[in-house]
């Protein structure tokens, strides 16, 4: 069985919770997930089955969407409302535009400091399991893209946002750096994933669902990479990419394609060389072995 299920994770949920949830459902082990959803946020989260996981890469290079609430007057140790108290203050949201204008000095690329409660790695350690431990490290700063912050809503100490980035940005850092931009202490109270690529909220099935529908609700593999440019081979030439052989191909689209074989079946991802004109096989699906 491979394919992906567009997961609607609840709230209290761990996505390592929702992935084994799937492997008692489907009776099988080789399930993965792509990109880490806050136990207490809800939303998109794929899940991928059998060869399906060896494309969780690609989907988890996806862009991503977000609806947040920010809460003002106070400061968590993990960035939300679930956390330690570490600070607070008396604040007054400011007028529109001036909300607007600092909303903006977020958007392109900004450095990120994660938050200590995360599941960044160090020395084999997540970063949450280090905190609860007492240990304090201070995190890494990274690079995110911010693609776009649109007001919703506000009302009295809360302020409604979507907003659209790259992967590894982390929703609680920027609640607390739009906070501080303002001058008051603040945390985000309220998450939900509302895109990964092309996975949307709108198509996203429950856990009861799953249950309930099970087989139905598998998506097919080639979704998790359709924002990938198409490129269909012959038979040879994808028997040769599956011995690890390069292929000649000319002016190829990108430079890095999904490749299908003359019966429309996704047999893997290439990387294309122009200066050569050769596509080189990046990861070929067994599944589809027998039909070459």
């Amino acid at each position: 069985m491979n394919g992906i299920i567009n997961v609607l994770k609840p709230p209290g949920m761990t996505s390592h919770d929702a992935v084994a949830y799937i492997r008692r459902t489907f009776a099988m082990k080789k399930v993965g997930h792509a990109g880490t959803l806050d136990p207490a946020a809800a939303g998109v989260l794929p899940v991928f089955l059998g060869s399906a996981t060896r494309l969780i890469e690609y989907s988890t290079d996806a862009a991503k969407s977000y609806r947040v609430e920010i809460t003002f007057g106070f400061e968590t140790d993990t960035g939300d409302d679930t956390g330690k108290v570490t600070q607070t203050g008396p604040c007054e949201i400011p007028a529109r535009q001036r909300l607007e204008e600092v909303l903006a000095t977020f958007i392109g690329s900004i450095t990120q400091i994660p938050p200590m409660y995360s599941a960044i790695k160090v020395d084999g350690k997540k970063m949450y399991e280090l905190a609860r431990a007492g240990i304090s490290i201070e995190p890494k700063a990274r690079q995110v893209f911010i693609h776009d912050i649109r007001i919703l809503q506000v009302q009295q100490s809360k302020l409604l946002l979507d907003v659209d980035c790259s992967k590894g940005t982390y929703i609680r850092s920027l609640c607390q750096d739009i906070g501080r931009k303002l001058g008051c202490p603040a945390v985000m109270s309220f998450l939900i994933r509302t895109k990964v690529g092309d996975f949307t909220l709108e198509q996203a099935i429950s856990v009861e669902e799953i249950g309930q529908k099970k087989e139905s609700v598998l998506l097919p593999m080639d979704f998790a990479v359709m924002h990938l440019p198409l490129v269909s081979l012959k038979h040879a030439e994808c028997k040769n990419l599956q011995q690890g052989k390069m292929v000649f191909y000319q002016a190829c689209p990108s430079t890095l394609v999904r490749i299908y074989d003359p019966n429309e079946c996704l047999i893997g991802i290439g990387q294309y060389d122009r200066t050569t004109s050769l596509l080189k096989p990046l990861k070929i699906l067994s599944a589809y072995s027998n039909n070459l």
